[in-house]
Parts: C-alpha cells; sequence; structure tokens
C-alpha cells in the first residue's frame, strides 16, 4: 500500500486556505512557529503545542552498550535529545482509547 506524506507546499497551502490568507504569509507563519519553537526548547527545554503536543529536550545518561557485531562492550556517552510527546487530546482522536 503506497501512502503520500504530506509536503511542506501542501501544508502551506492548507494552512493559507483555512485562515484566508496568501501563501506567502502562511509559509511565513509556519517558518516562524518552527523557529519559535527551537529557540524555546533550547532556552527552557520545552515547547508546548495546545491539543497537538510538546517538544521536550530530555538529558540522557550515559550507559553500557554492546557493538552488535562484534558484541564487544563499549561506554556510550551522555547526551541531550529532543523528544516530542502527543498530547493525550490529539492521540485519542488519532486513535481511540479501547472500550472495556
Amino acid at each position: 500500500m503506497a501512502t503520500t506524506r504530506l509536503t511542506q507546499t501542501q501544508l502551506v497551502k492548507a494552512l493559507a486556505a483555512h485562515g484566508q490568507v496568501t501563501n506567502k504569509v502562511a509559509k511565513d507563519i509556519l517558518e516562524g512557529l518552527a523557529a519559535t519553537a527551537i529557540s524555546e526548547v533550547k532556552k527552557n527545554g520545552v515547547f508546548v503545542l495546545p491539543g497537538i503536543g510538546r517538544l521536550v529536550r530530555v538529558d540522557r545518561k550515559a550507559r553500557l552498550g554492546r557493538n552488535p557485531a562484534t558484541g564487544e562492550t563499549i561506554k556510550i556517552p551522555a547526551k541531550k535529545v529532543v523528544k516530542f510527546r502527543v498530547a493525550k487530546a490529539a492521540k485519542d482522536s488519532i486513535v481511540p482509547p479501547k472500550k472495556k
């Protein structure tokens, strides 16, 4: 089954149609949202999109891993990663919870 993803151009056109603005204004808004999200996660460690979810910066601890090719134990250093946590409202509307 071939699936197609929403491209940036299609997203801009959909936002422009919904907001009744030009494609250029919609693209500027989308770029502004992305820039704001990046700066907020850098500064505060979290950025919330109400009703959709949140971007969260997480500190991972150092740990021991295994090289799958040789089986040798290796040390994986601590690092910071960004995760996206889906809001409950969005998750429940996309995948309804099971009824008991």
